[in-house]
């Protein structure tokens, strides 16, 4: 089965967030991309709000419940306490952890789970006790990927950035590519599945796609916005399914 898509809704909330206005509408944008067949919905609700807000959070989850409740909710953040407490409020189906200072401008690097396994183990433990399935971010790492098993991940994210950087250097991105595979291998093979995500686009997924088969989902949001600028969002989550193979 191809992999599922899951739309990163915070470049719409920041766009949002510039007037602070009601539009563009986070909510009814979500909506599109689950009447076009998006798999999900992604958030990052950081502790300044300067995405997603803390507000738009159960307006996501009722949109879930009420209209596409085969769709899934993925929230990912840094796991602080005040994090921990919004995700047991609500329920996501799955919680993506990320390494974030909150001054970082976007996600840019993995865990290093060597040194994190003790501080991630007794958060994974909780969060997994409160029904919710756990993908931990990843760097291109296959030990670093066998450790994040050890720590009880259901999943791990694989950050994509170096390889969507590399959008004009084809031997580059190849190489790119074979570390994330590599990390994908040795994660499954460890009994973990496999996400990716950051700066995916419709040119570099389908040999994302063709190197892991057993990708479970991507989490898309820039360069998905900005499609959609273009395409419209109906039209940009189509293309997005397709370069996934759907």
């Amino acid at each position: 089965m191809p992999a599922k898509l899951s739309v990163n809704l915070n470049a719409i909330a920041m766009l949002r967030n510039r007037r602070d206005l009601p539009w563009p509408s986070v909510t009814g944008l979500g909506r599109l991309a689950l009447s076009a067949g998006a798999h999900g919905l992604t958030v990052h609700p950081r502790p300044d709000e300067r995405h997603t807000r803390h507000s738009d959070l159960p307006e996501i989850r009722a949109l879930i419940d009420d209209e596409f409740p085969k769709a899934e909710f993925n929230i990912e953040g840094y796991p602080s306490e005040d994090f921990l407490a919004l995700v047991e409020k609500h329920q996501p189906e799955q919680v993506t952890l990320v390494p974030d200072d909150p001054a970082q401008a976007t996600s840019d690097h993995g865990w290093n789970f060597a040194t994190s396994a003790a501080f991630l183990t007794p958060i994974v433990k909780r969060l997994k006790k409160a029904g919710v399935r756990v993908s931990l971010f990843s760097d291109s790492d296959p030990d670093g990927a066998r450790i994040a098993r050890e720590i009880g991940a259901d999943r791990i994210e694989l950050y994509t950035g170096p390889y969507g950087s590399c959008h004009s250097d084809f031997a580059k991105a190849a190489k790119e590519l074979e570390r994330l595979g590599k990390t994908a291998d040795a994660a499954l093979g460890a009994g973990l599945q496999v996400n990716a995500g950051h700066d995916l686009t419709v040119n570099n997924l389908p040999a994302l796609a063709k190197r892991i088969p057993a990708l479970a989902e991507v989490s898309i949001g820039h360069g998905l916005t900005a499609d959609a600028l273009e395409y419209g969002m109906a039209g940009t989550v189509g293309r997005f399914l397709r370069a996934c193979g759907w």
